[in-house]
């Protein structure tokens, strides 16, 4: 059984498994915009070709096997069920693609307005403020302070507005955002929907689907559940299926009993609803991989957040020990750390020049705007984060 004092030590328990990302040699603290995949992950790959190689055509029905696999753990993340009681889910490459269609199966001529925070990541930040433009109305709200975010947001729901679109986990900030089930209720009044964005919190964070059961949930295994790219979701509501979003794929049209019918287009039940098109399988093959060492190690979610609570918990205490100027850098200090998801954001005005300098000594972060993000991971040592935060050190004299 894998512990979180086998995790700690040097090296750590974890890392000989992740040879080929060389963990155990590099300080590695891009955790936040993505962790290093195991070794095993590259069987995948392998597995994905050798069914294309052997069974050609018919390498979809293996395909789609994986596919399934990757949608229940998705459920069990979600703590939302199995495949005949949980939510339907869909696939995609990316959140976008999948946010998109979302989007295009509102009426938003009805219900022209689309509420949202200031904080959200580029997918919704964008894409929102592109349809800005063409005259949909977006309401931005502060996302700070946190802890009344999803009150004011729930306060800017009417029966104009179409959708609420926010993030479990501020992804600028790592702020937590609390009592999301507010919203919902909020969203369930007025009629309408709710999508949040809980791709920094799963693996990381805890994430509850109480209270959310009529909620869009969105997500991928890029950061923290160490799937690497195409492998993306969106959580469908029961009332989805009453839903046809204008972006539609043809995989949509499978099982679909519906166009013949009424003439017009149709879809497929359950989560091939948001189906998009032909796409390449090799993600969920190495998804499939990961998720299966990560069962065989018992990476549970519990388990992950009590990792993740000490490496950051631990990177916190180590940077309040460099006792250095708050006009410089600083982090926030007005919630602990359960307030937080995966990552430790700084504060500093030259966060950009910070991870460049941080990057020539070998230690690898990430910046956005004034923050930067240092992202433990699981197959780090403690005394790998001591080595990055005296690096730091080093950098900020």
């Amino acid at each position: 059984m894998t512990t979180l004092a086998a995790l700690r030590a040097n090296p750590n328990a974890l890392s000989v498994h992740y040879g080929r990302f060389g963990v155990a040699d590099r300080l590695l603290l891009t955790g936040h915009s993505h962790q290093a995949w195991p070794d095993v992950a590259l069987n995948g790959q392998v597995e994905a070709f050798t069914d294309a190689s052997t069974a050609v055509d018919a390498k979809w029905d293996l395909a789609f096997a994986k596919a399934e696999r990757l949608r229940q753990a998705y459920r069990d993340l979600l703590g939302d069920g199995d495949r005949d009681t949980g939510g339907d889910i869909a696939l995609g490459a990316n959140t976008h693609e999948l946010v998109v269609r979302f989007l295009s199966s509102l009426d938003l001529r009805a219900r022209p307005r689309l509420v949202t925070t200031d904080g959200e990541f580029h997918t919704l930040r964008r894409q929102l403020a592109r349809l800005a433009e063409e005259g949909v109305e977006v309401v931005r709200v502060a996302a700070a302070p946190a802890e009344t975010l999803a009150e004011r947001l729930a306060a800017e729901v009417d029966d104009r507005t179409a959708a609420v679109l926010v993030s479990a986990v501020l992804f600028e900030t790592s702020r937590i955002v609390p009592s999301l089930d507010g919203v919902g209720a909020a969203c369930r009044y007025q009629g309408a929907e709710l999508l949040v964005d809980a791709y920094h919190a799963l693996g990381v964070a805890p994430f509850s689907m109480r209270g959310l059961e009529s909620a869009w949930i969105t997500g991928g295994g890029y950061k923290y559940l160490q799937l690497g790219e195409g492998n993306c979701f969106l959580r469908l509501p029961s009332h989805a299926q009453d839903l046809r979003p204008v972006i539609t794929g043809w995989f949509a049209e499978f099982e679909d009993l519906t166009s013949k019918a009424s003439g017009l287009v149709g879809y497929a039940p359950g989560g091939d609803r948001f189906a998009g098109s032909t796409y390449d399988p090799t993600s969920h093959y190495r998804a499939a991989a990961v998720l299966d060492f990560f069962a065989s190690h018992q990476l549970t979610p519990s388990f992950l957040r009590e990792v993740s609570l000490h490496q950051n918990g631990l990177l916190a205490s180590l940077f309040d020990d460099l006792d250095a100027s708050p006009d410089v850098i600083t982090r926030d200090r007005s919630a602990p750390r359960e307030a937080f998801g995966g990552f430790l954001a700084l504060t500093a005005p030259a966060a950009g020049k910070l991870q460049e300098k941080l990057a020539e000594r070998g230690v690898l972060t990430d910046s956005r705007g004034d923050k930067l993000r240092l992202g433990p991971a699981p197959y780090l040592s403690d005394s790998q984060l001591e080595a990055a935060i005296a690096t730091l050190g080093e950098v900020l004299r």
